[in-house]
């Protein structure tokens, strides 16, 4: 029997990058693109290799383009930490798991380094299956702590929670990290908001950007820890953002959502840089009379559109600025 297992690409609405430093978030997810692991078993563990995991190239040219569209690694890495991270998770709650052995591979159609959390989706759809295969639960909310775990603390990835909460709950999720509650729960408080009551959306993404995460954030945490007040006071005000947008989504206010996601960006934009390619984006999509902001730590950009004449003028601007327009399938 072949296991077959999923998870998604997000979208952050609200509240990034506060998720990392105890704040609040509401994402969605992006059921446009996905992560698919299957999983069999074989006489031997055997991870198989896909085409960014190989190391044959056709010449230099090939190699340079490869490295600057998924970076020095691809997803095996993932695959291996995540398997690691679970054994580790079973033995530490004495969860028994029987002596066999399988074949893993993976697919994924999300875009890379365009801020839509690609790299948690194989981690997450890796444990979806190592659960299924060896019969272990683990309770939902404790899943992107292991995931978050797999990336920090075996692969060194800088990252926050907020990825690895949507892509585990899917649809719509308020995320409240507060620091009291991370400690006495060892997990946030998380909310699923109905989906119906969000805004007509759109995502628009350039592939050719290709910013690992990690790197974007690693100057951010080092200004945090040190107590910088400018980005102390900064991210508790993008947490307060998603607290706000929260009561939006549930009384469909509109215009007031509309100008909190557009302060998201500009509030990010006051601590940390932004490349010419990004902040055109968002520009182009506000000089359409959308809202604008990053889906993550950038390449990606969301925001509301008022109607189908906005959204056709989107596409024209974001083609011309290499970047192409969908709507966020959440359902």
């Amino acid at each position: 029997m072949i296991i077959d297992a999923h998870a998604y690409a997000r979208a952050g609405l609200l509240g990034n990058p506060s998720d990392g430093y105890f704040g609040k978030t509401i994402s969605i997810i992006v059921r446009n693109f996905g992560a698919r692991v299957q999983l069999y078993e074989t006489p031997e563990l055997h991870i198989e290799p896909q085409i960014q995991d190989t190391n044959i190239y056709r010449n230099i040219s090939h190699l340079i383009e490869s490295i600057n569209l998924i970076g020095y690694y691809g997803g095996s890495r993932l695959i291996k930490a995540a398997i690691k991270k679970f054994y580790e998770y079973c033995s530490g709650n004495r969860l028994r798991i029987d002596n066999k052995n399988f074949t893993i591979r993976y697919h994924s159609s999300i875009p890379r380094q365009v801020g839509l959390a690609g790299s948690s989706a194989i981690i997450t759809a890796t444990l979806r299956a190592l659960m299924q295969f060896y019969q272990v639960k683990i309770p939902v909310e404790l899943l992107p702590n292991i995931t978050l775990a797999t990336e920090t603390e075996e692969l060194g990835i800088t990252a926050g929670l907020q990825d690895r909460v949507i892509q585990a709950y899917e649809g719509c999720v308020y995320m409240d990290f507060d620091k009291k509650i991370m400690e006495t729960r060892k997990h946030g408080k998380y909310e699923k908001l109905d989906p119906s009551l969000l805004p007509r959306l759109y995502i628009a993404y350039k592939t050719e950007l290709g910013k690992i995460s990690g790197k974007v954030h690693g100057d951010l945490r080092t200004r945090w820890e040190n107590g910088d007040p400018l980005v102390v006071g900064t991210l508790r005000e993008i947490a307060e953002l998603a607290e706000e947008g929260r009561t939006a989504i549930l009384n469909q206010d509109i215009p007031k959502l509309h100008g909190l996601m557009n302060r998201n960006f500009d509030l990010r934009a006051s601590i940390m840089n932004i490349s010419d390619a990004n902040r055109a984006m968002v520009e182009s999509a506000r000089n359409c009379g959308a809202s604008a902001h990053f889906t993550g730590s950038g390449g990606s950009i969301i925001g509301i559109y008022y109607s189908d004449e906005m959204l056709t003028q989107l596409i024209m601007e974001m083609k011309k600025l290499r970047a192409r327009v969908i709507k966020p399938y959440i359902v």
